[in-house]
């Protein structure tokens, strides 16, 4: 455990002193990729609840991600051409204030989640897999269809949202933004993971029978902590959206969910800094090989190959020296 903590630890230092780095030698590119590894990160802690503790493996997590960044664009969309979201009964504004945008985003995603999960948690396996995957085209197509919202060519936002005290067109500043919100969002994973609601969910993963024989409902643990991940997992698309001023259908592709699922078994599927690390690794990856062939992705499925054949614990448990059984 401390070996882990350890390099936790120097992972945080990593998404400080990079970009810090880069402000001084004056590489706002870098930073803006830190943000975009930050961003997938967060997206990704939030089904690391779902999977690590749940054991859930949803193939359409991109559904929350995109009714978050959908909420951001139709919300910034109406501000920015003075236009009411709602006139009947009663008038709704469109607004560019961050806070606000979060607490739509985060609130409609979790409804999504609420509503997914009643459904797909009655089924368990591949069945469950394919029932999210199953959402998420439904949403995509659906997004593809709206052509009030740009349809399939998506929707541009001119201006960064604001927030209260701060530039958000600064890239650092944004930086900032994002980075406090992984951080509040590895601090709840860390102590919902150790409370009582936790060590239920994973006792249900494990053994549902037994968990049912001692009064506790598996079902209401799982939707519960599938309301919880898309709620995160909606702000980051929420964050995701402004960080590019941009929102497509492609915020709901299935393959955006398998990222998720990937950034997890690359970093340690039930390990806190997991989904920081595949994220990282990721966006880096894609940086330096995306520049060099349209086919950088070969080189990801064969460190994901590689980890998954030799290193179940992922890059934090073959760097920490210590794998655990339940991966």
């Amino acid at each position: 455990m401390r070996r882990e903590a350890l390099v936790n630890a120097l992972v945080t230092l990593g998404l400080v002193a990079v970009p810090l780095y880069a402000l001084v030698v004056d590489e706002p590119f870098t930073i803006t990729l830190a943000t975009r590894a930050v961003i997938l990160a967060l997206a990704a802690v939030g089904l690391n609840i779902a999977l690590g503790i749940g054991g859930l493996v949803s193939l359409g997590h991109a559904v929350f991600f995109g009714v978050g960044g959908y909420a951001m664009g139709i919300l910034a969309f109406h501000a920015q051409t003075y236009t009411p979201l709602l006139e009947v009964p009663f008038t709704i504004a469109g607004t560019k204030s961050m806070p606000v945008i979060w607490l739509v985003a985060v609130i409609a995603s979790a409804l999504a989640a609420l509503v997914i999960g009643l459904l797909s948690l009655r089924t368990s396996g591949v069945y469950f897999i394919m029932i999210t995957l199953a959402f998420g085209q439904m949403f995509y197509y659906f997004a593809i269809s709206w052509s009030t919202y740009g349809g399939e060519d998506g929707m541009s936002i001119y201006l960064r949202n604001g927030f209260p005290g701060l530039n958000t067109l600064v890239p650092i500043q944004f930086y900032g933004i994002c980075l406090v919100a992984l951080c509040l969002a590895l601090a709840f994973h860390a102590v919902l993971a150790r409370s009582p609601f936790g060590l239920a969910l994973n006792a249900a993963r494990q053994v549902p029978e037994r968990a049912r024989a001692v009064g506790l409902d598996p079902f209401r643990l799982r939707l519960v902590a599938f309301v919880i991940s898309g709620a995160i997992t909606g702000l980051a698309g929420a964050l995701f959206a402004d960080l590019n001023r941009f929102v497509s259908p492609s915020m709901f592709s299935w393959q955006l969910s398998g990222e998720f699922v990937v950034f997890i078994i690359i970093g340690g599927t039930a390990r806190l800094f997991g989904p920081v690390v595949g994220a990282v690794l990721f966006v880096l990856l894609e940086h330096l090989l995306g520049g060099i062939s349209d086919y950088w992705h070969i080189w990801f499925g064969l460190l994901l190959l590689l980890i998954v054949l030799f290193g179940r614990g992922g890059v934090i448990g073959l760097v920490a020296g210590r794998a655990r059984s339940h991966d």
